[in-house]
């Protein structure tokens, strides 16, 4: 029986699964894996990477826009932890990216090697599912079982440790096959209990003030023609989580926008305060949506919970009704049973109107801001200068920071979808520049933009000279305050304006960015951003535009807690 190496077999297995790009970081412990990604025919693009986090970020990107599994790799100790960060986020998030990290040879465990550490204990709390691989016929069985759970029930991030000696040892090549299935996701969907689907009819039937509230559930299960289809038999609103943006094109005259402390605004909040009945769809109902469980209030409306994750159903709200499964197949089996008697008859006023009245008002407030033509400029007027000049189909990857609140409350996204990417999870500073390279080599055709604090710049500045090697056509746009925004704004809401250890020098990026050969504009005047907005998005390559911003503290940012 021929044998090829457990590197060769590791190879083998990514192709099989369909894998056509990794992002990764070199190191001693890897080089029997990058020898083989050297010399095999394989097909797949490796994208060297400064820092193994970004690696990871960059997976992340990749996956959310393409709805494959998004591949990372590095190597032991220093390469091992690094990568971490990544894998929390996305295991959280829902999003299936694979890490594999090298490690010392199984012979040379507890002998004081350089850079041991216990991979297996490491990424266990912070992975859906994670193996050290001590045998190199186990590479094959191994990675076939990484996949499956990666990219079936909730998705998720998993994580393989390959010693040096079992990527030189021998596997059976006869051995190596995959079905290639479950190098996307959802796999393997589930349908819901056909009882728990009457019941669910009903309690809809019943209900006269219906409104839905989706999570990233819904995109990753591409699911928006199924719930735009359900909410428009119903003529109910749909509401969106920040990871729910693109369940619905946000101009559909149904679309209410996000809800929650982060990015909702009390135009929003009153729609999901009037309902009788709340539809939760792949959505946790966690403390940013309902702002702490007040919205909606407990016991003051009835609750439908859809899900493929059981346990996410009841954490938060008693529901009346739980329906467990891949939300595609579920809303369109909801569908189907309420398409078999017609829905009650009785006008609701949570309608067309209501939603356009709250849009309304929700906008008037923004446009005060955004037509603002103070200095520093207010971050209303990079979002809505943005969006006059942004192609439909562009991605945007948002840090946690400024950047969050401002775009998923105010940029209109008018196609279903995953073009909105903000890492809701964790909110590590330092998301945004990696996982847009992820993301445009996921959608090479489209613009993508990183929008990011100057905070989290300093972060990942190392991965200018990766989009720059590339010649990526991204856009990377800094809104420069020279503060830790969302901290100092916390401080002055809640303790009384104390500033402490939030502020820091300024920065002129757009010099930094010069000095990697990016094309760069520093704009200071309202007057001048959208022109150099479009000179930016318009550049062949990468190119930045450093925004001098109003600081968070002193803007309207929609966070709630900061409002009250």
């Amino acid at each position: 029986m021929k044998a090829i190496t457990g590197a060769e077999a590791a190879v083998r297995m990514l192709q099989a699964h369909g894998v056509r790009h990794i992002f990764g970081l070199c190191g001693d412990t890897s080089l029997p894996f990058y020898d083989a990604l050297a010399q095999l025919d394989h097909g797949m693009q490796h994208v060297l990477t400064r820092d193994e986090r970004s690696a990871a970020y960059m997976a992340d990107g990749y996956a959310r826009v393409t709805g494959r599994v998004g591949v990372c790799e590095g190597p032991s100790g220093g390469g091992a932890t690094y990568i971490l960060p990544g894998l929390i986020e996305a295991s959280e998030s829902s999003i299936p990216i694979l890490a594999i990290t090298t490690d010392v040879g199984v012979n040379a465990r507890g002998r004081y090697t350089l850079t041991e550490v216990d991979q297996r204990s490491l990424f266990r709390p912070v992975t859906k599912w994670n193996a050290v691989i001590d045998r190199a016929v186990d590479i094959p069985r191994t990675m076939r079982a990484a996949f499956s759970n990666m990219t079936t029930g909730r998705p998720g991030s998993a994580q393989l440790t390959l010693p040096y000696d079992v990527q030189t040892g021998e596997v059976p090549a006869d051995d190596v096959w995959a079905d290639e299935s479950l190098g996307a996701y959802p796999s393997r969907r589930v349908g819901p209990d056909p009882d728990a689907v009457k019941a669910a009819a009903q309690l809809i039937r019943g209900a006269n003030n219906r409104i839905f509230i989706c999570g990233g559930g819904v995109v990753i299960s591409g699911a928006e023609q199924a719930l735009l289809a359900l909410a428009e038999q119903l003529e109910a609103p749909v509401a969106t989580t920040i990871s729910g943006q693109g369940t619905i094109a946000e101009d559909h005259p149904l679309a209410v926008g996000v809800v929650g402390s982060n990015g909702g605004t009390p135009f929003t909040r009153g729609l999901v305060d009037r309902a009788d009945l709340v539809i939760f769809i792949g959505c946790r109902a966690g403390s940013v949506t309902t702002e702490r469980g007040r919205h909606p209030a407990p016991g003051t409306t009835q609750v439908l919970h859809l899900d493929v994750d059981p346990v996410a159903i009841g954490t938060n709200y008693r529901p009346d009704v739980s329906l467990v499964g891949d939300a595609r197949l579920s809303l369109a089996a909801l569908a189907a049973e309420l398409g078999k008697s017609a829905a009650p008859s009785r006008a609701s006023t949570l309608n067309r109107a209501t939603v356009a009245s709250a849009k309304a008002e929700k906008f008037a407030q923004f446009m005060r801001y955004a037509s603002d033509a103070a200095v520093p400029i207010t971050p209303e007027r990079i979002v809505h200068d943005m969006q006059a000049v942004l192609p439909a189909d562009a991605v945007v990857v948002a840090d946690p920071g400024t950047p969050c609140p401002y775009f998923s409350a105010y940029y209109t996204w008018k196609m279903p979808g995953r073009h909105f990417i903000t890492n809701r999870a964790h909110g590590a500073l330092g998301y945004s520049l990696a996982a847009a390279i992820g993301a445009q080599f996921g959608r090479p055709g489209h613009k993508v933009v990183s929008v990011m604090g100057d905070g989290s710049f300093g972060f990942t500045i190392g991965e200018i000279e990766t989009a720059m090697r590339h010649r990526l056509s991204i856009t990377f746009v800094v809104i420069s305050n020279a503060v830790y925004g969302w901290i100092k704004a916390g401080q002055k809401a809640a303790f009384g304006g104390r500033y402490f250890s939030v502020d820091f020098s300024r920065t002129d990026h757009a010099a930094v960015a010069r000095a990697y050969g990016v094309r760069s504009w520093t704009v200071t005047l309202p007057s001048e951003l959208r022109q150099a907005l479009a000179a930016a998005i318009a550049t062949e390559g990468p190119s930045l535009v450093d925004i001098i911003t109003q600081p968070l503290q002193d803007a309207h940012a929609p966070v709630s807690e900061w409002v009250a």
